[in-house]
């Protein structure tokens, strides 16, 4: 029973993606796990896994440097520690986003949970913002040898109260109908079956989904996988390497030598199994000794098949939102002024702000939501808190910043010993000291 179906029989509502949308979403959940669906073992087409490359490296930009500082008192530091907590897998939170389309950022009393696809269902939405959802949750009580799987369901009542209501049940597997129990008697005991909250503007999640329209059904609020408009792509690349991989294994020189010339008069080969021939030379059936030697020494294609792969490549970070020329198996050839450089990289740095913008939106839902448990539980005094959000710069180059700080430095801008501790691994202390205390010198 999957959670479409739990869904419906708990709550009565008909949700989550169907159709064409459905399979979309399978093929690129296969594709990220490293089984795309066009794996052929007998073929010899196999996979790189260009689709965890695209979304790796979407994440590493999008993630770059970035900061999340809350101020404002008590309450402010309180979020600080919750996001600090996960402050180090946001990198691989965006990342599952960028290939699964769409994911949750969950707040919770102590913290922040990640919610994949397979484990929510949206159930309402309002100009493109999800306003309604069902999470699912597991677990396994080793004692009694009993399953038990939770259903959470955020929304928006008529009356304008936000309504969180839970639904459990208790099963042989996680697969089973199961039957309902209270919550009292499940492990989540403690939970209310009901609540209703009063006076919240958003719900207390954010989401995080891919930044382009959903053009496979454009009225559902889930977005797509950042690949899913290059499978086809993907999957020509996969036949173009492993064919190029096929051609260089098989690439071995072969001498095909008659039998009666790896002969030795006395001790046959057959016998002295120390004697061994070199691994490329194979024994045949000639017509003769004196006439039969051949060598088979394959030509590979291996620059026709790495500028194909490269025009691959170049379609896949296109139709990925990234630069022309970003993914290559060969560096760039020759010398690019600044100008060249900017424009080549104009595409990649909107996808960037874009996902940026993105995951900027889905950690105010989830911290909104913090603030709300918090005000709650009354973990801390009440007060307000101001986020502020700060990503390094993509274009970032290291040797330009040196030397722009060090012109600060000279020009009397900027004391030296914050200079040392920005490039050479200073700490201030050390700095300072080094600098002369006061550190204004050049």
């Amino acid at each position: 029973m999957d959670l479409k179906d739990r869904v419906e029989e708990q709550f009565g509502l008909r949700a989550g993606p169907g159709g064409q949308l459905a399979e979309t979403l399978r093929r690129c959940a296969g594709a990220y796990r490293g089984e795309p669906d066009w794996l052929d073992g007998e073929a010899g087409i196999g996979t790189v896994n260009y689709a965890k490359a695209v979304c790796s490296e979407a994440a590493r930009l999008t993630c770059l440097a970035v900061r999340i500082g809350l101020s404002g008192g008590e309450r402010a530091r309180w979020l600080q520690k919750q996001v600090d907590k996960v402050y180090f897998k946001l990198r691989h939170w965006v990342e599952l986003g960028c290939a699964r389309g769409t994911v949750i950022f969950k707040a919770r009393e102590d913290g922040i949970d990640l919610v994949e696809p397979d484990r929510f269902v949206i159930t309402d939405f309002e100009g493109g913002q999800v306003t309604g959802a069902v999470f699912e949750d597991r677990a396994y009580d080793r004692e009694r040898d009993r399953y038990y799987i939770r259903l959470e369901h955020h929304r928006f009542l008529p009356d304008g109260r936000y309504a969180v209501s839970n639904r459990c049940t208790e099963g042989a597997s996680f697969f089973d109908r199961g039957k309902v129990v209270p919550v009292e008697a499940t492990p989540w005991a403690g939970l209310a079956e009901e609540t209703l909250v009063q006076g919240l503007e958003r719900p207390l999640f954010g989401v995080f989904r891919t930044p382009e329209a959903n053009n496979i059904d454009p009225a559902s609020p889930l977005g797509l996988p950042l690949f899913a408009g290059a499978l086809r792509e993907m999957r020509d690349l996969d036949v173009a390497y492993s064919r190029n991989a096929g051609e260089i294994y098989d690439s071995q020189r072969i001498s095909l030598v008659d039998d009666r010339l790896t002969e030795q008069a006395g001790a046959p080969l057959g016998r002295r199994r120390e004697i061994k021939l070199p691994r490329f030379v194979r024994r045949v059936f000639g017509a003769g000794p004196e006439e039969y030697y051949r060598e088979i020494d394959p030509a590979l294609h291996t620059q026709e098949r790495l500028a194909g792969i490269n025009a691959l490549l170049g379609q896949i970070g296109y139709k990925c939102g990234f630069s022309n020329g970003y993914f290559v198996f060969d560096q760039r050839s020759g010398l690019m002024t600044a100008t060249q450089v900017e424009a080549d990289d104009r595409r990649t740095v909107q996808l960037v702000k874009d996902l940026r913008d993105k995951l900027e939106d889905a950690l105010e839902g989830v911290i909104y939501g913090l603030d709300a448990f918090a005000q709650a539980g009354r973990v801390t005094p009440p007060g307000t808190y101001e986020a502020v959000f700060d990503f390094g710069d993509v274009t970032y180059n290291r040797e330009e910043d040196r030397a722009r700080w060090y012109g600060y430095v000279a020009d009397g801008r900027a004391p030296f010993w914050y200079y040392l501790t920005k490039f050479e691994g200073y700490s201030p202390e050390e700095a300072k000291a080094l600098a002369g205390e006061g550190g204004s010198g050049k």
